[in-house]
């Protein structure tokens, strides 16, 4: 029998901790087997039993949440999903929290919303079980989800049909510009900085979709311009996708898409349903890019849980792209990665610290 996911809930708030604790306990590889209303009674409860994975409030009395995230990463590292409420000052300090450790961010359920709940709580859990099999050193735990595993009431996990049409197949007339789409999702948002950092000022024009909540893509965007070369925005409706700039797919309810107008590349921001429980998608951008610039466009696939851009990407290489997956050995979660090597969609797999130079050696090609 596969052992359960043990989580700890640790939030100052009775009805959030009550929320979560059902949202986590529907899916049966889950155990809730600690909750605590500070940082000082959670550090009792970790010393008693050690959790798989803990989720983590920003803000408690006593000790706020990214001092106790400090502290237990120096002392004994464990996957912690920040949990936070929808505020734009909140993604500045969980920027922080992704810099101190955290594996990924969620979102506070919507207290006696049904609807939300049945759609925020497929994608909690879902953070939750990517975060327990997060690499943390030698605490890193890979605990293999149940085939038996049934949730209730699942949101339907629709294909990038739901969005686009598929590429036509037609050969793609040659540009002057190549243009490179990234997805990416658990263990992401360090995995694009020390990427992104990497590159030149005059690197191909990149857009990129990485997992994460609405109005947390703005402040992560900033995060990457102050850190790199190139120019790092949020996208919206339109931007042109040009050299040395990267686009980052806003976070809600909209899809980022790569758009062709003669000789030149921009991104359409437009509402959609999830696709493979996901939006934006990286299905959906990589759909795009197959459709928009065939073998003028190169994708990369990161580290995260699940499936989502595996059949993109085998569009893209169809349609003559060539893309990259990085390797199980430097991946958070090796998910997305091997997910799409299965689909055959991976021209090479290559470690983090060599996704840069081969978007570079691509460009030369060109």
């Amino acid at each position: 029998m596969t052992k359960k996911i043990r989580a700890m809930i640790i939030d100052d708030s009775a009805s959030v901790r009550q929320t979560l604790r059902a949202v986590l306990e529907q899916d049966p590889d889950i155990e809730v087997i600690a909750v605590a209303t500070d940082p000082f009674m959670a550090a009792r409860k970790i010393m008693e039993e050690v959790p798989d994975v803990i989720t983590l409030d920003v803000e408690m009395p006593q000790m706020d949440g990214i001092t106790f995230l400090r502290k237990l990463m120096s002392q004994h590292p464990v996957p912690v999903v920040m949990c936070s409420s929808l505020t734009e000052a909140g993604s500045e300090t969980l920027m922080q929290a992704l810099e101190a450790g955290a594996v990924d961010v969620i979102l506070k359920p919507k207290i006696g919303a049904a609807d939300h709940l049945a759609e925020a709580g497929d994608h909690i859990r879902h953070v939750v079980k990517a975060a327990a099999r997060a690499r943390m050193g030698n605490l890193g735990r890979n605990r293999p989800v149940s085939p038996q595993s049934r949730l209730m009431n699942p949101v339907e996990k629709l294909t990038a049909d739901a969005v686009l049409p598929p590429p036509s197949g037609r050969a793609m007339a040659k540009t002057t510009e190549m243009v490179v789409c990234v997805g990416a999702s658990t263990g992401g948002t360090e995995a694009l900085r020390e990427m992104l950092e990497a590159l030149p000022a005059n690197a191909p024009g990149m857009v990129i979709v990485q997992h994460m909540p609405e109005k947390f893509t703005a402040a992560f965007a900033k995060r990457l311009n102050s850190l790199c070369e190139v120019e790092v925005k949020e996208a919206a409706d339109g931007d042109p996708v040009l050299r040395g700039h990267v686009l980052i797919a806003p976070g809600g309810d909209k899809h980022t898409m790569l758009e062709r107008q003669g000789a030149r590349y921009h991104v359409s921001v437009r509402p959609g349903p999830l696709v493979s429980r996901h939006r934006p998608s990286v299905d959906v951008l990589f759909r795009s890019a197959a459709r928009s610039a065939g073998s003028n466009a190169m994708g990369v696939i990161m580290t995260g849980m699940g499936d989502d851009g595996a059949r993109g990407m085998a569009e893209m290489l169809k349609a003559g792209a060539f893309n990259v997956a990085q390797d199980e050995a430097t991946s958070v979660v090796f998910g997305m990665p091997k997910e799409a090597i299965a689909h055959g969609g991976v021209s090479k797999v290559v470690s983090l610290e060599q996704i840069a130079r081969e978007i570079m050696l691509a460009q030369a090609r060109f």
